[in-house]
This record gives structure tokens, C-alpha cells and sequence, in this order.
């Protein structure tokens, strides 16, 4: 007996409701959206939430960008790692340590390790023994993909303007000018110009670089991020003063192969076990017969 519409309905929304918690957005993050590009074939990596932490999957020899994009109206600076290293200095990653500055709502792509002003070495999935960080003797965290993210510190208010109180003749004077002549709409108009037209201090460049246990066997060799060819990618400088020594807001992004992560449990597989049949036979009258 087959279940009834509304029972079928409901196991089909069910079944897509678990999909949806496995598979989330492309982008995570509160102060700034992250994602992971492939730059080979253009896709953005879904996330996957497993555990309380968010994975995308990379593919061996791929180059990729982070792509952060700042989700605020004032500046911020993002500290940025892969693998545990800062990706402009290279030093092992720290939050002190320098960064990109956003402008409000500005996206920009971090394509490679900076090597200079003007260009990066790529960043590429590869084994995890030929990653940057383990070829430079940091093993550690192979695999992770982190932005401290820090807001500016607001410029203090102008000074008020410092008014001098009129003696009581000229106080008097002004009285008889204001009763006798009001002052017309031009005058007017010319004081409301001149206080609009003290435009606020512009800040210089909107992107800019500042000073700032075994895992278990897996069908794959773990991904790590390369360090590959040079490529155009220029910057300027800007200074940022950060609103606390600490930041206000950490993400942590992990990656590894489709392949791992399928053998983790964090992406489902898609295939479904067949369903055996119960009556799998023609009808045959009699009775069951003794196994060859």
C-alpha cells in the first residue's frame, strides 16, 4: 500500500532539509564574507558544515583565491592565513601581524603569497608534503584557511567651535540691523554652501598591505596550498589603526580533497544502497525447494 501524498511529501522535504544543513552557502563569516575560488574552472567551493566547523573541497592541482569581501560600512583590516602562515609576510601567522584593508563593502581576491608590491606566488592545491607551509618546516596546520578580521578605530570628534559672547553694545546693534533689515533668502543660501562644502578628510588607498596530531589515514594524500608562479597582482600601502588588540571577528575555514572528505563523513555520498525487493520472483504454485 502506497503512503499517502502528504506522507510522501513530507519524507521528500525531509530528505532535502537534511541535504540543506549539510551543504550550506559559499560564503561564511559576520564582519567579512569568505569564500574559496577555483580560478581554473571559475566555480566558487560550497561549504560544508560538519561538527561545528566549515569545510570546502579542493581539487589537487587547482589554483584557488580567498576571496574576502568586506560586509561593513567602515574599513577593516583582515589578517590572513593559510596553512598557519601570514600569506604576505609568510611569517607563522599571528594576529598582530599585517593584513589587507578593505574599504566599506569592497571585495577583493587574494590570489597567492606576496612576494612584492606588485606580485604573489600562486596559490595551488597540492599534497600536503609539497605545501609552502611544510616545505618551509611548519607542518602543523596544513589545511586551514583563517582571517582575523578588525575594525578601525573612529577619528575623534573636532574640537567645538569657540564662540566669543558680544559685549551688550554690540549685542544691541545687531538687534536693531536684524529688526530693521532680515536677512534675505541669498544670504542665507551662501551659509548653508559654505558649511557643506568642508567635504570629509579622505583616507589614501582602499587595498592596501600594513605591518601587522596525526590525522587519520585517509583514501588520499592530505591537500596543502603550494607555492606557484609568479603573477601580477599589485597593492599600495595605507595606515589602519585597529579599534582593539584583539580581533573582532576570527574565521576558520578547513579544506582537504572531495575524496577525503567524502571518506570523513562531511560530504554524503550520493548514491544509495540498493533496496532489496521482498517478492523479486515470477509466481510459481508449490512449495520451497531444498538449496542446490
Amino acid at each position: 500500500m502506497k503512503p499517502p501524498p502528504s506522507v510522501r511529501l513530507a519524507i521528500s522535504l525531509a530528505v532535502a532539509l537534511a541535504a540543506l544543513s549539510t551543504a550550506s552557502a559559499h560564503a561564511i563569516g559576520r564582519l567579512a564574507d569568505i569564500q574559496v575560488i577555483d580560478r581554473d574552472s571559475g566555480e566558487t567551493l560550497a561549504v560544508y558544515r560538519h561538527q561545528g566547523e566549515h569545510w570546502v573541497a579542493g581539487r589537487p592541482g587547482a589554483r584557488y583565491a580567498v576571496s574576502v569581501r568586506n560586509a561593513t560600512g567602515g574599513r577593516v583590516l583582515g589578517v590572513v592565513s593559510v596553512d598557519g602562515v601570514n600569506v604576505i609576510s609568510g611569517e607563522t601567522a599571528a594576529w598582530q601581524q599585517t593584513g589587507y584593508v578593505l574599504s566599506p563593502w569592497q571585495q577583493h581576491a587574494i590570489t597567492g603569497w606576496r612576494k612584492s608590491d606588485t606580485e604573489v606566488a600562486a596559490f595551488h592545491f597540492t599534497a600536503s608534503s609539497a605545501s609552502y607551509a611544510e616545505r618551509t618546516g611548519r607542518p602543523a596546520h596544513v589545511g586551514v584557511i583563517g582571517v582575523a578580521v578588525f575594525r578601525e578605530k573612529p577619528l575623534p570628534p573636532p574640537p567645538p567651535a569657540v564662540t566669543p559672547w558680544p559685549s551688550p553694545r554690540e549685542q544691541g546693534a545687531a538687534e536693531q540691523r536684524s529688526s530693521s533689515a532680515p536677512a534675505s533668502a541669498t544670504d542665507t543660501l551662501a551659509e548653508t554652501q559654505a558649511g557643506a562644502g568642508e567635504a570629509p578628510r579622505e583616507r589614501p588607498g582602499s587595498l592596501a598591505a600594513r605591518r601587522m596530531g596525526p590525522a587519520a589515514p585517509m583514501p588520499a594524500p592530505r591537500l596543502g596550498t603550494g607555492h606557484g608562479a609568479r603573477e601580477n597582482a599589485p597593492i599600495t600601502h595605507t595606515t589602519f589603526e585597529r579599534r582593539s588588540d584583539r580581533p573582532d571577528e576570527v574565521i576558520r575555514l578547513r579544506y582537504d580533497s572531495r575524496e577525503n572528505l567524502i571518506a570523513m563523513g562531511i560530504i554524503p555520498t550520493q548514491a544509495m544502497p540498493p533496496r532489496p525487493n521482498p517478492f523479486p520472483g515470477a509466481v510459481h504454485p508449490g512449495y520451497a525447494p531444498d538449496p542446490s
